[in-house]
Order: C-alpha cells, then structure tokens, then sequence
C-alpha cells in the first residue's frame, strides 16, 4: 500500500453541517437555531464564563495572594550529590545535566550546603548558599559565580 493509495475507512469523518441551505438538507429555515430567543440571532449567545445572571464563579470564589511575575525559579542541588564527580573536576551546569542531577537549567542552578563533600571541586553555578559555600572551601575546593 501506498501513500496515495490509502483512505478513510467508513464512518471515520463525518461531513460537515451545511446550515440554512433549505429545507431539503433538514437545516433550512431556522438552521437548527430553534425559533427566535438570544441564541438564535446573528451574534447571539452569551460570554464565556456568564451562568445566566447568577454571580459567576469567577467572583463568588474568595481571592488570595498574588504571583509574582519576576519571580526566579532555580534548578537546586545539595553539595552530597557532587560527590559522583572525580576529584580536581571543574563542575559546571552542562556536567550536572549530564550526570543526572538537574533535568533542566530553568533560570539557573543554586548549590544548597544540605550533607559532606568529600571532594575536592570547582563548582560553578548561578548561586550559592552561605551553607554550601562553606562546605565546598572546607573540602578544599572553590565555589565560581556566573
């Protein structure tokens, strides 16, 4: 079988509805509008969200807080979890994708000092808690700001 060669088998796609094309196509007349009423009319119906006068739930639902637009979401990563890397390695944000440790980079990679590093590594990243910065000296090792 080829390409062109293939179809639709029956019943798959139904034909559109041609309304107000007479009475012979069984939507003539009204179109299957019914008669007269806002639903019928050229532009008629009701927004999206209107329940018929009756307060919406948009509006009968209490409001809370709002979200900041600004806000900086990072990729975190424990010191512990550095330990997979050999000693001496320069950790950057494409190894620790590579390892496993970030699915992605979002606005950017934070270390948390969360457990003991072992190592001793250059870690480079978007931020640093004071924590991890101080694990990752004491371990003999640098902590680089991008």
């Amino acid at each position: 079988m080829k390409l062109n060669e293939m179809s639709y088998t029956d019943g798959a796609r139904q034909a559109k509805k041609r309304i107000g094309r007479g009475h012979g196509s069984g939507n003539g007349k009204t179109a299957g509008k019914g008669n007269k009423g806002q639903n019928a009319r050229s532009g008629g119906g009701v927004r999206l969200g209107f329940e018929g006068g009756q307060t919406p739930l948009a509006r009968r639902l209490p409001k809370r807080g709002f979200t900041n637009f600004n806000r900086k979401e990072y990729a975190i990563v424990n010191v512990e979890n550095l330990n997979v890397f050999e000693d001496g390695t320069v950790v950057t944000v494409e190894m620790l994708k590579e390892a496993g440790l970030i699915k992605k980079e979002l606005d950017g990679v934070k270390i948390l000092g969360q457990g003991e590093l072992t190592k001793k590594l250059t870690v480079q990243a978007n931020k640093f808690s004071a924590a991890a910065t101080a694990v990752i000296e004491q371990a003999g090792g640098k902590a680089e700001v991008l």
